[in-house]
């Protein structure tokens, strides 16, 4: 996928003109938000169990690579093999090559958001095999060639008659338009793909070093029929989803599911290890796991190390203001919302992913309801601090800055453009508002701003008393 991040600005104001995602995204807030807060207020040890998420992920992050070497052995215990990856071409070129050794015509795979990250699909598809997608969401994007709008529900942005439409267009036959019967369509079109699959390809949710498993999470089933039909499975996933123990992942799947979806757990946790052993009915004759780095040493070892924390709940973005306006496409990548304002600029450099750490109201709701409390605003002021050093912020913004760091150093000048500023702007206000003022366009374009009252801080601080 070709990042269009330094788009953002564009790509937002056609969003918010949208009114098909406009009714999309309200419908977020009704749902994953309200069924979130529901989750949590159900559950009294939501808040410890948020500690020690966070605190297993650190541990974990600590001991990097004792626990990626006791997983290798354990996957070869097994008998499968670990693949290591320092990029995205070198993953994509393991995949090739194991889809090449099982002499693969049809390949099946199920959601995977590091696969979109290395963009696997139009990479397989470029060297003559047939990948599909089986998740429902992913299926939708794939025959309409977009990208997904949301990790955890990637077609959220779409409305159920544009999907009828669609299907109708690929599949041909009667329009379907009630939601159980596309449900049953897309089975009807996949059921076969699964049957007919040499390889299937999954991401992981977690990587268990203790046993050498791997654990996906699905509300469908369609990653338990891409591992288990094919004779070559192939798990991609990327160093920071392994975990210590299975005990450890149990804790954070309490953690995943309701911070998600609100749901209590998901409909599918299935625990992978290894190929089909004797005695058992199905499974891989072949279990192959790739482990990328893609950039996740260099987050070890910078500011940017709580961001591996990130167990890909999707929480952040449900209740970022910014992504409910503008919704996942509008910045540009892989990862939208406020995840994806830190993790986009790592991965594709901070030159093309500059505008991203700047798409937020830095409210705190994404840290708030972060299941494993990565203090997101945080690392996104790192970005801005780190666009400004570089001169890529837009030239008004670092005038702006420089003349506002200018001021705050020189308190008396600073007071008077104070009182200057809310003597304006009270003089342009009507019943208690600003309905447009200078350089506040961006603010006042969509909503009005409070008229200031009573003179600055400052001169209500010593009226007083200083109290």
């Amino acid at each position: 996928m070709e990042p269009t991040t330094l788009a953002f600005k564009d790509q937002a104001h056609a969003a918010l003109e949208d009114p098909v995602l406009q009714a999309a995204l309200g419908r977020i807030k009704t749902g994953w938000v309200a069924n979130r807060a529901r989750a949590a207020e159900t559950l009294p040890e939501f808040e410890a169990l948020r500690d020690q998420g966070r605190d297993i992920k650190n541990h974990s992050l600590a001991h990097l690579d004792l626990y990626l070497g006791a997983f290798e052995t354990k996957v070869v215990a097994a008998g499968g093999t670990v693949h290591w990856a320092r990029d995205a071409a070198e993953a994509r070129a393991v995949v090739l090559e194991l889809c090449q050794a099982a002499e693969a015509r049809s390949v099946t795979k199920s959601k995977s958001m590091v696969t979109e990250e290395i963009g696997l699909t139009a990479f397989l598809e470029s060297h003559d095999l047939n990948p599909i997608e089986t998740d429902l969401g992913e299926y939708i994007l794939q025959i309409s060639g977009q990208p997904p709008s949301h990790i955890v529900g990637p077609v959220v942005h779409m409305s159920q008659d544009e999907i009828s439409d669609l299907f109708e267009r690929h599949h041909g036959g009667p329009r379907i338009a009630d939601a159980g019967g596309l449900v049953a369509e897309a089975r009807r079109i996949l059921r076969g793909r699964y049957l007919a699959a040499d390889v299937g390809i999954t991401g992981a949710n977690f990587l268990i070093a203790e046993t050498g498993s791997a654990i996906t999470v699905t509300n469908e089933g369609n990653a338990e029929l891409t591992q288990g039909l094919p004779r070559t499975h192939i798990v991609v996933a990327t160093l920071e989803k392994i975990v210590p123990t299975m005990e450890d992942a149990f804790t954070l799947l309490r953690l995943l599911a309701r911070s998600a979806t609100g749901q209590e757990f998901s409909t599918y946790t299935t625990v992978m290890t290894g190929p089909r052993r004797p005695g058992d009915l199905d499974g891989p004759e072949h279990f192959h796991v790739v482990l990328l780095d893609n950039g996740r040493t260099q987050m070890l070892g910078n500011e940017l190390r709580d961001m591996l924390r990130c167990i890909r709940c999707g929480a952040c973005m449900n209740h970022c203001p910014v992504y409910l306006a503008t919704g996942g496409h509008a910045y540009g990548w892989v990862y939208p919302g406020p995840m994806g304002s830190v993790l986009t600029p790592q991965l594709i450099g901070i030159e093309k992913g500059w505008p991203l750490p700047n798409a937020s109201t830095f409210c705190g709701r994404c840290e708030e309801v972060c299941p494993v409390r990565i203090p997101l605003p945080r690392l996104m002021r790192h970005w801005r601090e780190e666009q400004f050093g570089r001169g890529l912020a837009p030239p008004a913004a670092r005038w702006g800055l420089a003349t506002w760091a200018w001021l705050a150093r020189h308190p008396l000048y600073y007071r008077v453009v104070a009182r200057l500023a809310a003597t304006g702007l009270r003089l342009l206000a009507r019943d208690g508002r600003v309905r447009r003022a200078p350089l506040a366009g961006g603010w006042t374009a969509t909503r009005d701003l409070p008229a200031p009252q009573g003179g600055t801080f400052m001169s209500q601080w010593r009226a007083r008393g200083r109290r």
